[in-house]
């Protein structure tokens, strides 16, 4: 009895490990076509591509995906919708849920999104063409970078398989300011940020997608500060206190560091 146990808690352990692994690797297959959807480059339908039908029709379709995505992944990473969702799924495999139904809506949205190509502004000039190319990589460099700085794999769900694999227990969180984090309270925001609006042709449905997605982060924003503040309490609200949102603090008050 207690060898059949046993064999099922592994089982049970390989497969939350198997499952995490396939979330994650789900995820970073949306989030490379995600690069090549804005940055329309390798991928088989970008931000501009498809039929073009009535813009209303388009705009409304539209709002409606970015609507669609802003709903998941705000209501599932409040507490309540966590307590609940932990009735039916295993604690160790929520995150990787969460990331899995993400990258779904996202999967979505690029298949459904309607090309809206008027042209709010074209950069023609070589250099500055570069330059915002160059800005654009730079994002993404800085999103993954904010990312590593923390705990990449913990992020998106994996660390808590490999733990529960391992029968380790997570240890609790600290708080920290490592590299970017002493200057930005969210440099994986900055970065995400620069990547919607660093283009050097912006179409009416890149606009409306940077739009939407800027209103959401800043939104998203406020619900993480919060949880943040539940969790850290005067440490965390002293941090709000010297150091910027999304953007460096030039001018710091008298007496505080960065």
């Amino acid at each position: 009895m207690n060898t059949e146990t046993a064999a099922t808690r592994l089982a049970l352990r390989l497969a939350g490990l198997v499952y995490s692994t396939l979330c994650y690797l789900v995820f970073l297959i949306t989030l490379l076509y995600l690069i090549g959807f804005l940055g329309r480059v390798v991928v088989p339908k970008n931000i501009d591509d498809g039929i073009v039908i009535n813009s209303g029709w388009a705009a409304l379709i539209n709002l409606s995906l970015l609507l669609l995505f802003a709903v998941q992944h705000s209501v599932m990473a409040r507490k309540g919708f966590k307590a609940w969702l932990s009735r039916f799924v295993p604690t160790c495999a929520e995150r990787s849920t969460y990331v899995l139904l993400s990258s779904l809506a996202l999967i979505l949205l690029f298949w459904l999104w309607q090309p809206m190509p008027a042209r709010i502004w074209a950069v023609e000039t070589a250099w500055g063409s570069g330059l915002l190319t160059a800005l654009f990589w730079l994002g993404w460099v800085l999103v993954l970078v904010a990312t590593l700085l923390i705990s990449h794999f913990e992020l998106f769900g994996l660390k808590q398989a490999i733990d529960h694999w391992r029968n380790t227990t997570s240890r609790a969180h600290a708080f920290k300011t490592p590299g970017l984090y002493k200057w930005v309270r969210h440099p994986l925001y900055l970065g995400f940020l620069i990547v919607f609006w660093a283009t050097p042709q912006m179409s009416a449905g890149h606009l409306l997608l940077a739009l939407g997605l800027s209103i959401y982060l800043f939104m998203g924003a406020h619900f993480e500060e919060r949880d943040l503040v539940d969790i850290f309490g005067e440490q965390y609200r002293g941090y709000q206190k010297r150091v910027g949102m999304v953007l460096p603090r030039l001018l710091l008050g008298r007496g505080e560091k960065p």
